[in-house]
């Protein structure tokens, strides 16, 4: 039989929390606003499925560039190219860099 590739796949070490930190939704993740050119890290919340983006955006450094429904418009320098991606706020962190 094939080996899924579905996807979470190889994916077990970076959507882990650790042990203590287990929850769930946070109401105030969607209390923040972030603004148009902000810097955000893409930052991936195991327990929210919903609206999360890529594994291989994990710990990358994005821009807002607009706000789609309760979603936000990122866009991320990945190699040579320059893509944006749709993120729920539960996935992104302030910079402060």
């Amino acid at each position: 039989m094939p080996k899924s590739k579905g996807f979470r796949y190889k994916s077990r070490s970076i959507l882990t929390k650790p042990r203590g930190v287990r929850q769930g939704y946070n109401p105030e993740i969607y209390l923040t606003e972030f603004k148009r050119g902000d810097k955000v890290v893409i930052k991936i919340n195991p327990s929210v499925h919903k609206g999360s983006p890529h594994r291989r955006y994990h710990g990358k450094i994005g821009e807002i560039v607009g706000k789609r429904g309760k979603a936000y418009l990122v866009s991320v320098s990945l190699k040579e190219k320059l893509k944006q991606i749709v993120v729920l706020p539960d996935h992104l962190v302030k910079w402060s860099g």
